[in-house]
């Protein structure tokens, strides 16, 4: 005989006489071969948590169980006294008789599936329901949810406590250039979410920039405005200075974003040639002066985040004028940010963003050609978002990426190619 295993079970009724349908539950499964009934908590009063609307109120409580059963058979024995109690399965999460959950089965993870029947133990939602945790601490409160590695009241605990928004950058200042639109911008709000001060830069709009520092503000930072055209040295030099005069503890993220717009309206009719010199003047020149000039700074002050932008198919090819003006380009990027990482270490991580398919201006005007050959590239089978960019950028300069530094991270959705 296999050696008796802990299981806790879950007990929850808004139909009938709710303490009477409880009581018979766990009468019943006294009854079973296999089954020791070891203690039940108190029942707890509920609202109910999602379904139909006008459901009456559950009362709920968790029963600790000593079993000899797999944990297949006691899914069985619990779904056998249901339906002898009147349980049936019509809507999800709608009112019932009695619901009996299998909780936690020792230390065991399981997924099964068969015909009528899915068992995921621990409970996936153990962790986010106070009706479950509050009865199950009552008895148990140091059960270890197995996948989590905490305890029933550590769990309650953390359910109970207010959230609090993650702000790992908190007191930080960061420079975002091009970031009145699309990917900046994106990635201006999830730096100012994470608590970051921000400098938003654009060229020609201080409205446009004004709007942006406008969002940041309402997340609690400081945001302000600079104006530069990126294609002057002398704008590039201009920023970098106005930003280290504006904070006086210094800058501690730089984010090179900006590059020049080839592929919407008027720039998308122009030569080849005259391509060529508005991305190697922004996205190449402006880049590599601007990450010098304020990696320089950091190296003194003896710390800081650098970000480029580059693109993943610079790494593998793409046909065409686009896929060789942008290769080239972004290519010159990613090879500078390996070099300028060298450099700069330790005092300094310089990182590159490499996007693929992502929806920003020309993604949502795109033909129906080359939305089909998005989703076919990627294997996520979606456009990615400025946000996914953003997100990325928000984890690589804070704490959490502190041994991360000279690499080109992809944010592709798994787009390998060539």
């Amino acid at each position: 005989m296999p050696d008796p295993v802990a299981a806790y079970i879950a007990l929850g009724s808004n139909l009938g006489d709710r303490r009477a349908l409880l009581d018979e539950a766990i009468a019943r499964m006294r009854l079973q071969p296999g089954i020791e009934v070891i203690s039940v908590s108190s029942h707890h009063e509920t609202e109910p948590v999602g379904g139909p609307a006008g459901q009456g109120k559950y009362l709920n409580a968790v029963a600790h169980l000593r079993t000899t059963l797999t944990a297949l058979q006691l899914l069985h024995v619990l779904q056998a006294v249901e339906t002898q109690l009147g349980r049936v399965r019509t809507e999800r999460f709608g009112p019932r008789t009695i619901d009996l959950d299998l909780l936690l089965y020792g230390s065991e993870m399981l997924r099964i599936q068969e015909p009528g029947c899915d068992l995921i133990v621990p409970h996936p939602r153990l962790h986010e329901r106070l009706f479950v945790l509050e009865p199950l601490v009552e008895i148990a409160p140091l059960a270890v949810h197995p996948l989590l590695q905490s305890t029933a009241k550590d769990l309650l605990e953390r359910l109970k406590r207010p959230c609090e928004p993650r702000r790992e950058l908190a007191g930080q200042n960061a420079v975002v250039t091009g970031s009145t639109s699309g990917i900046g911008r994106a990635i201006a709000l999830a730096l100012a979410d994470a608590g970051a001060n921000i400098l938003v830069h654009g060229r020609r709009s201080m409205q446009a920039a004004e709007s942006v520092a406008g969002e940041c503000r309402l997340k609690q930072v400081d945001a302000l405005c600079f104006l530069a055209d990126l294609r002057d040295e002398n704008d590039c030099a201009g920023m970098v200075d106005f930003a280290w005069d504006l904070w006086t503890k210094g800058v501690d993220v730089w984010i090179n974003n900006a590059g020049a717009d080839t592929l919407t309206g008027e720039a998308a009719h122009r030569s080849f040639e005259r391509k060529l010199q508005e991305l190697w003047a922004v996205d190449v020149r402006a880049t590599m002066l601007l990450a010098r000039r304020a990696g320089a700074r950091m190296k003194q002050q003896r710390r800081g985040v650098i970000l480029t932008m580059g693109w993943d198919q610079a790494q593998t090819g793409m046909e065409g004028d686009s896929g060789q003006l942008f290769g080239a380009c972004k290519a010159a990027v990613m090879a500078f940010t390996k070099s300028l990482a060298l450099d700069l270490a330790p005092q300094v991580r310089v990182n590159c963003l490499a996007p693929g398919w992502i929806r920003t201006a020309w993604g949502a005007g795109a033909s129906d050609a080359w939305q089909t050959r998005a989703l076919r590239e990627t294997p996520l089978a979606r456009w990615g978002t400025p946000e996914d960019v953003a997100q990325a950028a928000r984890w690589l300069v804070s704490p959490a990426a502190q041994f991360i530094t000279g690499q080109i991270v992809r944010i592709d959705g798994g787009a390998i190619r060539g």
